[in-house]
């Protein structure tokens, strides 16, 4: 995949304007982890007809750290 992105929060690291390839970003995303969070509401005529609380937890799994399940 040779799509590149721009950083946010990387940028103590990297020179302003400086492209990350998206596999390098999922890298670092995945060795530190991260949690997603977020609130999907399905409307239709202003009347809410879904809504989904969404939370996830993303990590590479390791020997130290196996998985949960």
């Amino acid at each position: 995949m040779t799509e590149s992105l721009t950083t946010a929060g990387f940028d103590d690291e990297l020179p302003s304007g400086r492209q990350v390839a998206l596999i390098d970003l999922l890298d670092r995303l995945l060795t530190g982890g991260a949690v997603l969070t977020g609130d999907l509401v399905l409307s239709v005529a202003d009347v809410d007809l879904v809504r989904i609380n969404l939370r996830a937890v993303i990590h590479s799994i390791t020997p130290d750290s196996p998985a949960p399940w």
